[in-house]
């Protein structure tokens, strides 16, 4: 196996064998991260807390990789809706305006209902 693996204890690793990120080669890839809350064992019931939930989850798993928020070099948020999007996008840019990371955002169903925001981050291990 190629490459660190880092667990957050998301109960949808296990259930689809992955990892919450790989660092390898001087990057950390995270995977596609919901605002799935793990204290409640579910999800907020609106965009903006599982946006912030979800950098959250982000930052820990950059944290754990020896890397940060500030780091990041590529972002990509799936948001279920255009208007939901709107709404986030004060958090996005609180996240993200100190890196200026290349982003995609797409509007796109997600694997549950209930989730409203996925987020997936590329970034570097060490600052050049």
């Amino acid at each position: 196996m190629i490459g660190r693996r880092i667990y957050s204890g998301s109960p949808f690793e296990s259930m689809a064998g992955y990892a919450r990120a790989v660092v390898e080669g001087g990057l950390v890839h995270v995977s596609g991260t919901t605002g799935y809350d793990h204290d409640r064992k579910g999800f907020a019931p609106n965009v903006e807390e599982q946006a912030e939930t979800a950098f959250a989850t982000v930052r820990e798993a950059l944290a754990e990789a020896g890397t940060s928020l500030e780091n990041m070099i590529r972002i990509r948020v799936y948001v279920a809706t255009r208007a939901e999007f709107d709404r986030i996008k004060p958090i996005i840019k609180a996240y993200c305006d100190s890196a200026r990371p290349a982003n995609t955002t797409i509007i796109c169903d997600l694997v549950a209902e209930e989730m409203r925001v996925e987020i997936e981050v590329t970034a570097r291990v060490k600052s050049p």
